[in-house]
């Protein structure tokens, strides 16, 4: 993406600081500062940041990081507008809040720890302010469905071939590294989450951790990877049986799941309730007696990060819209035997989805 697509971005972002009465913004999430500026999609680890951005509605913005990101800063943005910060950081950045922002100032509470907002709060009118960059990212732009296009073009060769991998006495971490092996080698940068590969009962378990239990001649196998490419993330889930002979449980499962699948994919359109796309789905399940084994929402947002907004739930009653990028995945789970999930991604469009 060019430098011109980032700009835009911050000038979108500007005009929702003025509508919500914000006179700066304090960027600390790392997908939002990588959406605004391309500097550092990931932070190096949960308790230390690589840098945080400051949009301010007059049009002054400042990329604030510390000395060892110096050089990767100047590649993307103005040096006259690079703050370079060293042990006390929040500290820091408040001095030149204090110097630069007459007025509000929104910070992302979701992101930011209680410490660090003490230390940046004093003389400073802070407000809570997340979700204003959210609100852009929801809606993704032609590069940004274009590099999803690419990433999950390889999430389906993945699982085209992964069914001639899952063979009796194969590990489930066996499995786990032979699927970032193949993503790797065609083309992905990294994972977009870790791995959940899990046998027989284990894929009751929608989060399953891959263990040492093995691959069965006659058991379930649940398969939920993704990738990244070019930054952008894909997220699928199959569930498939090893052996000839399927048992009646597994087949009228995964009938039931891909149902409800489809009578959510053929209402969903611009329009819709988020709730009611998930609503649709789980009539399927309560018509059958089963809706007790779906624990989940339907579905989640997929772009920079493999969670985000929006979510496909119950409570969530605002409108889906022509740009969302969105998974939708309901679930049946038995303790007893297993489970199966099923989830392709969708793009929304105007006169419906499209499968990613």
């Amino acid at each position: 993406m060019t430098l011109d697509i980032f700009a835009a971005r911050r000038e979108r972002l500007r005009a929702l600081l003025r509508t919500h009465g914000l006179d700066a913004l304090l960027v600390s999430h790392a997908a939002n500062r990588y959406y605004l500026s391309g500097f550092e999609l990931h932070d190096c680890q949960c308790n230390e940041s690589s840098g945080r951005l400051i949009i301010t509605a007059s049009g002054e913005d400042w990329l604030c990081t510390d000395a060892r990101y110096l050089e990767a800063a100047r590649r993307l943005w103005d040096e006259n507008y690079i703050f370079i910060y060293g042990g006390d950081a929040a500290g820091q950045i408040r001095q030149l809040l204090r110097s630069r922002v007459n007025g509000v100032i929104g910070v992302e509470d979701c992101c930011v720890s209680m410490r660090f907002y003490r230390q940046l709060s004093a003389g400073l009118r802070l407000e809570a302010a997340d979700g204003l960059v959210e609100e852009l990212r929801v809606i993704k732009d032609a590069g940004e469905i274009a590099a999803l296009e690419k990433s999950f073009a390889v999430n389906h060769a993945l699982m085209e071939w992964i069914p001639s991998q899952c063979v009796p006495g194969r590990t489930e971490e066996s499995l786990a590294w032979e699927i970032e092996k193949f993503f790797r080698e065609h083309g992905a940068s990294e994972l977009s989450f870790a791995s959940i590969v899990a046998v027989g009962r284990n894929a009751a378990l929608p989060h399953a951790v891959p263990g040492t239990d093995t691959v069965l001649d006659g058991c379930p196998v649940l398969v939920d990877v993704g990738c990244r490419v070019d930054g952008y993330c894909s997220d699928q889930t199959r569930t498939f049986w090893v052996g000839s002979s399927p048992s009646p449980e597994f087949v009228r499962t995964l009938e039931l799941v891909q149902r409800a699948q489809r009578a959510a994919l053929d209402m969903m359109r611009p329009g819709v309730r988020m709730c009611d796309a998930y609503g649709a789905a789980r009539a399927v399940f309560e018509s059958a007696g089963v809706a007790q084994f779906f624990t989940h929402g339907l579905g989640h947002g997929v772009g920079l990060e493999t969670h985000e907004a929006p979510s496909l739930n119950p409570r969530q009653d605002a409108p889906l819209r022509a740009g969302m990028v969105v998974t939708v995945e309901p679930g049946l789970y038995y303790p007893q035997w297993g489970g199966v999930r099923w989830e392709h991604t969708v793009l929304v469009e105007e006169d419906g989805v499209r499968v990613l």
